[in-house]
């Protein structure tokens, strides 16, 4: 049963239908190993981030165990749809990307009037977050505070809206899954380190600089998502 080339709609969704159909075919028996994502990208004609949402929502459904630093195994051969992965409509590469656009932009308006009260905001999110950090706990808290900060400093109740519930698809399965992969003490330093050079450019009035941390800070979180398979132990996650 050969993988064939899949559309742009929903992407994850489309390889993960493939390689559901693939296991339920017998290509893949319990406990085989899957292809690497690169050889799997290279065959679907897509980009391996849209691969890895694939595996993830798969990992979500049961249906596969992704053993870092060894591969993706099948763990069952029940490939019915699941509930949870069916409501996860966005895909967490799409979500940081589309934040990218938009919340570049807000850190550069932010940028042409720093009010005292934004700046005092967000460095009150930046040592949440190192505290959460210390305690070996995921710093959501701070980092949510942070980015509706910026969007609700525009004074535009729609653009903190969207900004809101973009933020808020961490807590959806898929998001959730891929961040036990990846977030971890480490990489939340970084985020802070990133965070804090949006502040120093707010606060500076530097527009332009203020623009380019946060697209730098977004598109590094993607790449965090987006890197090799490695042995990493996440946080707890703050309550």
């Amino acid at each position: 049963m050969p993988l064939q080339a899949v559309e742009s709609k929903r992407l994850y969704r489309q390889i993960a239908d493939q390689v559901r159909g693939l296991i339920a075919a017998g290509e893949f028996p319990l406990g085989a190993r899957l292809p690497p994502e690169r050889d799997l990208a290279t065959q679907l004609g897509v980009s391996r981030p849209s691969v890895r949402e694939a595996l993830i929502a798969l990992e979500v459904a049961g249906l596969v165990e992704v053993r870092m630093g060894s591969g993706i195994y099948v763990t069952s051969l029940d490939t019915a749809p699941r509930a949870e992965v069916e409501e996860a409509a966005l895909g967490p590469f799409d979500i940081i990307r589309a934040r990218a656009l938009i919340e570049a932009e807000l850190a550069a308006l932010a940028a042409r009037e720093p009010t005292p009260a934004l700046l005092k905001k967000l460095r009150a999110a930046l040592r949440s977050m190192q505290s959460d950090i210390a305690q070996r706990v995921m710093p959501i808290r701070g980092d949510r505070e942070f980015h509706l900060a910026l969007a609700e400093a525009s004074g535009n109740a729609a653009l903190l809206r969207v900004v809101t519930e973009l933020f808020d698809e961490r807590n959806n399965p898929l998001f959730e899954q891929l961040g036990r992969h990846f977030e971890n003490a480490r990489s939340w330093r970084q985020a802070v380190a990133e965070h804090r050079a949006v502040v120093q450019a707010v606060a500076a009035g530097d527009v332009a600089g203020a623009r380019a941390a946060m697209r730098s800070h977004l598109g590094n979180s993607h790449d965090r998502f987006a890197a090799a398979w490695t042995d990493a132990a996440p946080p707890r996650k703050s309550a």
